[in-house]
């Protein structure tokens, strides 16, 4: 690693993925000298095993339901197939495709020294790549995270979500192991693409995190394309290719996917000896400016306790660079960050979600949304919800491309837009979007229809009646 070791780095980034990147580009701009380590490729989940990967197979497997439903449509296809080698060939190209711009030789040019190899703090200021030692001023840790594997009994042959990609052969029997984004989007995938799905959660509705009436239409659309859901009881044992739930339902499958959730990689990191302290689940703790405990040390992306998603990795790591280098004080914030899971129809929310005290909300359900209805995808709704004063807070999105319309509610929560500044927002027609624009003005209306402001526009309507009764004719 030749100069690494014989000046003192501005800026040492651990990790080279979406939040190390944005981390390490963000210092270069600032102009400073920056040692970007990363102990496999550049890219990080999101380019290898993550988003790319998964949308490119939700891609394919989005246009073979497409051909099953155009029956529907008046559009008959017969002896349609799926060559699970093409798919991986798609899935392949799109990687390399994306892969340049995160390649160690573009972040060269840019101006980043990039080294290949595993970080351990020696001390403050102090750290070992390798066998080589390095000197550092300041230190942003991006090194992700990594799925969680329960302690299941019998449980030995297995993927995650990073080694699912290794699959050389469509399995003819699929058994997914947990109901969040990640195992919904791959079940669908998988169950369209023709392997014979079963999704178990232990909670009782797939994609807790969202609110029931959404999880039940992606539950229902799951069963539609043929996924078996078992919520409400556990993997307890595995035997060969036998699994036994909790209520000793027994399941028999060829591959096990493990999608439980993901543990921050800080192992071996030295953590130690730098007193930066981490949560009991070993993320690393940092403030709003994403300092740790120690305030040479800086941390973003899944190895913290903050929402784990590619953008928020890339805006946090941006603000965690800008403050070590030119001291600022940017501090982050958590409450319009939207998360989208990518299954058919999408569901995207942002901000509160769940009915609250001081809070009310609309529905539009798109039973009759023009666009939905002409597209024949009338599952799912438009959900705004505003607080006393009337601003947005809080938005869900069940539709086609939900993920695009989350966008616009986003920004209105950021800006503090009120329900009636969305409804005074001339729309494309016919749109998506038009469900959520149809939300603002029926809350506008309703609050028209309240008797206080009822009485305002009656006020006001007698008031023009009288002056236009009592102002001089023109001749």
């Amino acid at each position: 690693m030749k100069n690494v070791e014989t000046k003192v780095w501005d800026l040492l980034v651990v990790g080279g993925g979406s939040a190390g990147i944005v981390a390490a580009k963000t210092a270069v701009k600032l102009g400073a000298s920056v040692l970007l380590a990363e102990q496999q490729r550049p890219g990080g989940d999101c380019l290898w095993t993550g988003c790319v990967p998964s949308k490119s197979l939700l891609a394919a497997a989005h246009h073979r339901a497409g051909i099953r439903k155009s029956a529907a449509l008046g559009v008959h296809a017969q002896g349609v197939t799926v060559d699970f080698a093409a798919v991986r060939q798609h899935v392949n190209t799109a990687i390399r495709t994306i892969e340049p711009v995160d390649a160690p030789e573009t972040l060269q040019a840019g101006g980043i020294h990039v080294v290949k190899g595993t970080v351990t703090f020696i001390g403050d200021g102090k750290a070992a790549i390798g066998g080589d030692r390095v000197a550092y001023r300041q230190a942003v840790i991006a090194t992700g995270a990594s799925p969680i594997v329960p302690r299941i009994p019998g449980l030995r042959d297995f993927l995650t979500s990073e080694t699912i990609w290794g699959l050389t052969e469509l399995p003819p029997r699929l058994l997914v192991l947990g109901g969040g984004s990640v195992g919904c989007e791959l079940s669908q995938a998988f169950a369209r693409l023709g392997s014979s799905v079963t999704l178990v959660e232990a909670t009782d509705q797939i994609l807790p995190a969202e609110s029931p009436d959404a999880a039940a239409i992606i539950a229902d659309s799951l069963r539609q394309d043929g996924v078996n859901i078992l919520t409400g009881r556990a993997l307890t044992e595995v035997t060969e290719h036998t699994a036994v739930l909790a209520d000793r339902t027994r399941v028999e499958f060829d591959q096990l996917l493990i999608a439980v959730g993901r543990r921050a990689r800080t192992a071996k990191l030295g953590l130690e000896h730098l007193g930066v302290a981490a949560d009991e689940q070993g993320r690393i703790v940092v403030d709003r400016s994403m300092r740790t405990s120690n305030p040479r040390i800086w941390a973003a992306g899944d190895v913290t306790p903050l929402p784990q998603f590619t953008h928020t990795a890339g805006a946090f790591a941006s603000i965690a660079a800008s403050n070590a280098i030119l001291g600022l004080r940017r501090k982050a914030t958590t409450s319009a960050i939207p998360r989208v899971t990518f299954t058919a129809p999408e569901v995207a929310s942002v901000g509160h979600t769940r009915a609250a005290h001081g809070t009310r909300q609309q529905t539009i359900t798109h039973d009759h949304l023009d666009r939905a209805v002409t597209d024949d995808e009338r599952r799912g709704f438009s959900r705004l919800h505003f607080d006393r004063k009337g601003r947005i807070v809080g938005a869900t999105v069940v539709s086609p491309r939900a993920g695009e319309t989350i966008g616009e509610l986003t920004l209105a929560i950021r800006l503090g837009l009120r329900g009636r500044d969305l409804a005074g927002t001339i729309h494309p027609y016919p749109t998506f979007s038009d469900g959520a624009w149809n939300a603002a003005i029926a809350d506008t209306r309703d609050q028209l229809d309240a008797r206080s402001a009822r009485r305002v526009i009656r006020g006001l309507a007698r008031a023009r009646s009288m002056w236009l009764r009592l102002r001089p004719r023109r001749h």
